[in-house]
């Protein structure tokens, strides 16, 4: 059997990232920018007012005091975004708003808390310092500075400095377009009625909403039965709007496996068991004119799920130019021993948590590729190396903490 690590190194060689091009700021949320960016503009692009209040020569209220108020005219109003330009005369004052551009000349200004609130007259009892709730021109960022990096990933604060720097668009790479399909004569509809021999499609909602969960975009196209002609026919009607295919079920060794049978045929998909439990059974290639990668996972449900975490995932992330491509690995102890198939990386499903003793993991359910109902309660996959039989309690273990991000 081929190693997970085989396996996944085969796949990563073969995905490419996809090709970046410009889009607007909120469609590249969670996307790693194809550039460095740099301002255009000064942050803030002009002086101005840091208060409510009146802007002034802080030379001619220094000597302001309750005692001893300083009364100077108020010769015009400057509110942000409404106002003309003024220049300020000594012995004046300009009520000011938050946010408004400071006259010319104006180097204070007077919180409205220290005046009597005048309109025409204001008295002013507390002086500023020089510069006191003045915003100067490009005290946050000057033009010419290196907003983010090339890599960096975009979210609300990037988003935030880009827009107010006049950036509306970056270069980024595109998230993925998944297209996901179940495979099998048993499967219905949620919500539909059931025969005494068939169940539920549970699959395709599991891996499209783990790709849509790894910022990818997820076309569950729904449940093709076992006919070869319907299963080349529903590919070749989806390659048009797909970056990536997934498929589940039909890749074991039975008669009715027919995503082996129609994919075999084509030359351009392997299937190869890999050294790992649940998920032994996997094919991965490429598929149509424009060679689409396209991933066979095993029908089991828990096995299609773990197989999605193990090795779609990491592909998604590498067409986005996501660094890490693999969800890290991090360590607990394990509160249960457990026993494991020895030349088999295992995957336990288990529930992990970090209190003020340290990270602990309790495996959860049993191990069996069906058992959808711990799979739910889990928040984690144990990971058991291929060497070893068993673990012990209070040993440390490599955790994949599936709701972490990263």
């Amino acid at each position: 059997m081929r190693s997970v690590e085989e396996h996944l190194s085969k796949i990563l060689e073969l995905v490419d990232p996809l090709p970046p091009y410009e889009q607007p700021l909120l469609d590249a949320l969670g996307l790693p920018i194809c550039e460095d960016i740099a301002a255009a503009i000064d942050l803030p692009g002009f002086d101005n007012s840091a208060m409510d209040g009146y802007a002034c020569h802080q030379a001619d209220v220094v000597d302001a005091s309750r005692a001893d108020p300083v009364v100077l005219p108020v010769v015009g109003e400057s509110a942000a975004g409404q106002t003309k330009a003024y220049a300020l005369a000594r012995n004046q004052v300009v009520k000011i708003m938050t946010g408004a551009p400071m006259p010319v000349g104006a180097d204070a200004v007077v919180p409205i808390e220290w005046t009597d609130g005048g309109r025409a007259r204001v008295s002013i009892m507390q002086a500023p310092e020089l510069g006191q709730h003045v915003r100067a021109r490009g005290e946050d960022v000057e033009e010419g500075d290196r907003l983010l990096d090339e890599g960096a990933i975009l979210g609300p604060r990037e988003a935030m400095i880009l827009a107010a720097t006049g950036h509306g668009r970056v270069k980024a790479r595109p998230r993925p377009r998944v297209v996901v399909i179940s495979t099998g004569s048993e499967l219905r509809e949620p919500g539909t009625s059931l025969g005494f021999d068939s169940i539920y499609d549970a699959n395709s909602f599991a891996v499209a909403a783990a790709a849509r969960q790894a910022d990818a975009i997820a076309y569950r196209v729904g449940i093709v039965n076992d006919d070869p002609h319907k299963l080349m026919a529903t590919l070749s009607d989806q390659l048009v709007r797909a970056d990536v295919v997934v498929t589940s079920g039909g890749v074991s060794k039975g008669d009715y496996d027919v995503v082996k049978e129609v994919l075999s045929q084509l030359g351009t998909v392997e299937f190869a068991e890999v050294a790992m439990q649940p998920g032994k059974p996997q094919g991965f290639g490429t598929i149509g004119d424009d060679s689409t990668p396209i991933f066979t996972l095993p029908g089991n449900p828990v096995s299609a799920y773990v197989s999605f975490e193990v090795f779609v995932l990491p592909a998604i992330r590498r067409m986005m130019g996501r660094m890490p491509y693999r969800r890290p690995l991090v360590q607990a102890m394990c509160t249960t021993a457990l026993s494991s198939p020895r030349g088999r990386k295992q995957y336990v499903r288990g529930h992990f948590e970090v209190t003020a003793r340290g990270a602990h993991v309790t495996p959860v359910g049993g191990h069996g590729s069906h058992l959808i109902g711990s799979l739910a309660q889990s928040n984690c996959l144990i990971v058991v190396p291929e060497a070893a039989a068993s673990v012990d309690e209070g040993a440390t273990v490599d955790v994949l903490a599936l709701d972490r991000n990263f």
